[in-house]
């Protein structure tokens, strides 16, 4: 039976596929959040983010180049530093990869539930974890297929909401405001804004976790990462710049949550108010989709290399080519989320992970290519978010790292030498 995955992604196919795995809206849903924080100043702090972001990308780009395989992080880091470090990185970030899907069954079980409320909230989280199971367990070419679609959707109704603030705009209009207010500008806000507001790029390391199902993945890995996270971030700032000229600060949101759908409701008027609903519905589902199938890709590199068990998290289903053992327990855990973990929380507990291993992925190409500042600016933007979660939000990633750390010493995990994952 074969360990490897199918190559069938060229470059375009894998720009859709991170495009959706982030969520071409992606910062509109934590709008209103960063919004309150940061006292208006959602423009800058994504660009700030994007920044961090950007050189990441950088880094797990030219770590790609050399291990080209489904591990992603956890290869990168434990091939380079210790294969402690690398199983440490692996477990961490699984809180990022299980946690994604787990808010968006939640998410969306709760606005289907304002559609269609006569639907009980149970029933709408089991119907959206077998969503995400379901195309999952699919081809990763029909997958493609289907992002494609997404991604294009979204785009128009992108389009609509920034037509529909131009024309709702009234003279006089302060351009520079959306980026800097000295009046609303404070750097404790700002910074814990720009923390939550990085969210909004969650996911684009997701794509390193598809090299072995690219064609030519030394090249196309690096461009594909670098793009999405620029071409996210230039959308991003351009959809909440659109959303701060309609939205003054100092008005309260009818609902923080839902803030930017309000937004639109203002802009466009009812009919935009609901499609926009709609579309974030959409974008969440295949952001939920997405993080499940990046999640389980983590899962196999971590059984292929024995760290987990390899019967169970290395098995690739023999028709489809995918780790389907690991789709179904994320489904699972999916499922059981949506009744025992609240939105907030899991969203919080997210982002430990995520920094982690970026900070590990960034000084794992400093080691591997020599001093370079790209790499060096990313781990130090990451770590300074990381220190910027919540108190909750690191005890309870900490407690997860101790789990992990006696499960690996328990199976020598931790100590466990990298065999494989070099793919020519």
């Amino acid at each position: 039976m074969s360990s490897r995955l199918h190559r069938s992604l060229g470059l375009r196919e894998l720009i859709f596929m991170g495009l959706i795995m982030i969520q071409p809206t992606a910062p509109m849903p934590i709008f209103g959040v960063v919004f309150n924080e940061a006292r208006g100043h959602v423009v800058s702090a994504i660009l700030v983010g994007m920044l961090g972001m950007m050189c990441t990308a950088y880094s797990y780009g030219k770590m790609a180049q050399v291990y080209p395989s489904a591990g992603s992080a956890f290869t990168y880091v434990g091939k380079t530093l210790h294969p402690a470090a690398g199983y440490l990185t692996g477990w961490a970030m699984l809180l990022d990869y299980v946690l994604n899907p787990v808010i968006c069954t939640i998410w969306c079980a709760k606005a289907a539930g304002n559609v269609l409320p006569v639907v009980p909230y149970a029933a709408w989280v089991c119907f959206f974890a077998l969503v995400f199971t379901g195309l999952n367990l699919r081809r990763i070419q029909a997958t493609a297929r289907t992002n494609q679609l997404l991604t294009v959707a979204m785009g128009g109704v992108i389009g609509w909401m920034l037509v529909a603030t131009w024309q709702s705009l009234q003279a006089p209009v302060n351009w520079w405001q959306p980026f800097y207010d000295p009046a609303q500008f404070n750097w404790q806000n700002f910074s814990k804004g720009t923390s939550i507001a990085v969210l909004t790029y969650i996911g684009f390391d997701a794509i390193s976790t598809l090299s072995e199902e690219v064609h030519d993945p030394r090249r196309n890995i690096l461009r594909g990462t670098v793009l999405v996270c620029l071409i996210i971030g230039v959308l991003s700032a351009i959809e909440v710049y659109a959303a701060q000229l309609v939205w003054p600060v100092g008005r309260p949101f009818p609902d923080v949550d839902t803030a930017y759908v309000h937004v639109a409701g203002v802009a466009g008027g009812p009919w935009l108010f609901h499609v926009m609903n709609l579309t974030l519905l959409v974008a969440t589902v295949g952001s939920g989709s997405g993080a499940m199938g990046a999640g389980a890709r983590l899962l196999f590199g971590m059984g292929r290399e024995g760290s987990l068990p390899p019967g169970v998290f290395g098995y690739l289903d023999p028709v489809s080519q995918v780790p389907s053992r690991n789709v179904l327990l994320i489904g699972g855990l999916s499922l059981a989320g949506g009744f025992l973990v609240s939105y907030q929380l899991g969203a919080e507990m997210l982002n430990f992970g995520a920094f982690l291993g970026f900070v590990g992925v960034n000084l794992a190409a400093l080691k591997r290519h020599g001093w370079h500042p790209v790499p060096a600016i990313g781990m130090l933007v990451c770590g300074f978010l990381w220190w910027k979660l919540s108190v909750l939000a690191k005890v309870v990633g900490g407690l997860w790292l101790v789990l992990g750390m006696a499960y690996g010493w328990a199976r020598g995990g931790l100590s466990r030498p990298f065999t494989a994952g070099e793919v020519e």
